[in-house]
């Protein structure tokens, strides 16, 4: 085994693809983050690290206000595009025709097409060097109804979600076992 320098690899893979809106229904955003992941679950909250420099730092840091959309192998496409195009250029839901939905009186919208949608209020934001890490209490969750079962528990297997390995895309969903299935 080989020791690597750590800035050599600085990410832990895979990775979460997500497509995180933001702005307002007027002048939404979404950016492409893969540095996203669930921090606490009393209450839940996830975290999504920006460069100070994108343009959808300033609008979450003007609003609170960030929506952590899962990207299904459907929307890989969409999210590849949003991760290299800026929303100071133009506006992503029109270029790649995603469909914006308000997030009730919020003024902030989520997009229709992912399976899952985490409506988050930014509670801290922590300066980490390059990122900025934004902790976001999860508020509301929109779940497309084929990947929710009548008992409420998510059935996300079916999504196709997508996860990110430095430079490339891999699609995730093969079970290989339950939690708990090596002491029964």
């Amino acid at each position: 085994m080989k020791i690597v320098a750590p800035h050599l690899l600085p990410c832990l893979f895979p990775a979460p693809l997500v497509l995180v809106s933001c702005g307002t229904m007027q002048n939404p955003n979404i950016i492409t983050i893969a540095w996203a992941g669930t921090v606490n679950s009393n209450p839940p909250m996830v975290s999504v690290s920006i460069r100070p420099e994108r343009h959808s730092y300033d609008l979450i840091k003007k609003s609170g206000l960030f929506i952590v959309n899962l990207v299904s192998q459907e929307l890989l496409k969409e999210a590849d595009f949003c991760g290299v195009k800026s929303g100071r250029d133009i506006n992503k839901f029109e270029a790649t025709k995603l469909t914006p939905v308000e997030w009730r009186e919020h003024d902030i919208p989520y997009i229709k097409e992912s399976p899952v949608s985490l409506c988050c209020k930014t509670s801290q934001l922590i300066q980490l060097g390059t990122h900025t890490m934004f902790i976001g209490e999860i508020i509301e969750i929109f779940v497309k109804e084929e990947f929710l079962e009548s008992t409420g528990k998510l059935k996300l297997e079916a999504a196709g979600l997508v996860s990110y390995i430095s430079p490339q895309y891999h699609l995730q969903g093969e079970v290989l076992g339950r939690y708990g299935y090596s002491v029964v």
